[in-house]
């Protein structure tokens, strides 16, 4: 079996595949560092983990007392966040892998100091477990460099500052599940709290909206999106770097505009202008981003949503392919995400290799 873990901030989510890919149970803590919870199955309980090593071992725990000790695993599989410019295929927990997630801390501080703390509490636990690591960054690996580059002096590029995109778990697990039936130019629209846009062209991604960051692209729940930078420069001038960060990341999107960055709350409040106005932002970038996209492929041939609210929000489906009617008809693909088991996916198939 196939332990998927993806470490947070203060939460672990845990996710145990078979060889088959078959989901057998779910185990997540939240609030490590506090006051948490464990839940487990449809079971909730409160717990107290000061950090993720004790959170971990509170979830072996749990799994054991459910009937898959951890001599019952194959192997680990994490989900980490940046992997940087070589990082970019699934690859085994090698100390020289472990050094180039490291090196990316810079890129993603914050999370891949938490990706990597799940992966050191596992090793702690079963030192001789095979563990690997599926990276978001990855399946944007292929775009070309007239897309990822940013026009900035070659000293700042060398330095890192470059469009990476995000999503790539769930971009390849979409891929994946389409299998054969896979459309040439594929429009596919990750929409959650967080929330891009992916040209997949032949399976692969030839562009997508986030950056250097998750920030930039689309209006998200809590997140700006695209955003001039002089403006950035100006909310900085005038709160600290840190505050500005925290208000581009966690009081914008749709939480700024409409008091709250759930989608179906939002959407329920039809008498509520402030909240029309920020569904019909969320969905009007959409459309421009989507564009952009198509652009990039050279046309489409069919569109895709996923995530929490492009697999549940119809009314934001519906919103955003009547702003691409001028396309023709096209068909629409519901895809569930299946970040975990893409995840799990990439692991067995490492195994399979002798990796």
């Amino acid at each position: 079996m196939i332990l998927v873990i993806n470490a947070g901030s203060s939460s672990l989510k845990t996710e145990l595949f078979d060889s088959s890919l078959s989901s057998i149970l779910s185990a997540d803590i939240a609030g490590i560092g506090g006051a948490g919870r464990l839940k487990i199955g449809g079971n909730s309980e409160p717990i107290e983990a000061a950090d993720h090593s004790a959170a971990l071992n509170l979830v072996m725990a749990a799994l054991e007392g459910a009937g898959h000790p951890l001599s019952s695993l194959t192997a680990a599989a994490h989900r980490v966040v940046h992997g940087g410019p070589h990082l970019t295929a699934p690859a085994r927990l090698t100390p020289g892998v472990l050094a180039e997630i490291e090196a990316c801390i810079p890129l993603a501080p914050l999370h891949n100091p938490h990706n990597l703390s799940g992966v050191r509490a596992l090793a702690a636990l079963a030192p001789d477990l095979p563990q690997f690591a599926s990276f978001d960054t990855a399946f944007h690996s292929t775009n070309p460099e007239v897309s990822t580059a940013y026009a900035l002096p070659l000293e700042w590029r060398e330095q890192g500052l470059r469009r990476y995109g995000f999503h790539g778990m769930s971009y390849a697990g979409m891929v994946a599940q389409f299998g054969p039936e896979l459309p040439r130019r594929l429009l596919a629209l990750h929409l959650g709290n967080g929330a891009s846009l992916c040209a997949i062209h032949e399976g692969k991604s030839l562009a997508t909206t986030m950056g250097y960051s998750p920030l930039d692209g689309l209006t998200m729940g809590t997140r700006s999106g695209a955003i001039d930078g002089m403006a950035v420069l100006r909310i900085a001038e005038e709160v600290g770097i840190a505050q500005a960060g925290h208000i581009l990341n966690r009081d914008s999107g749709l939480k700024g505009l409409g008091h709250t960055n759930d989608m179906a709350t939002l959407l329920e409040q039809e008498d509520n202008p402030a909240a029309r106005f920020a569904v019909d932002h969320f969905c009007h970038w959409a459309a421009r981003h989507a564009g952009s996209m198509i652009v990039a492929m050279g046309g489409v041939d069919a569109v895709a949503f996923t995530g929490g609210i492009g697999e549940n929000a119809k009314p934001v489906r519906d919103a955003i392919m009547a702003q691409l009617a001028f396309l023709g008809p096209l068909p629409v693909h519901i895809v569930p995400a299946e970040e975990e088991k893409q995840i799990a996916r990439d692991a067995l198939s490492l195994l399979a290799e002798g990796v």
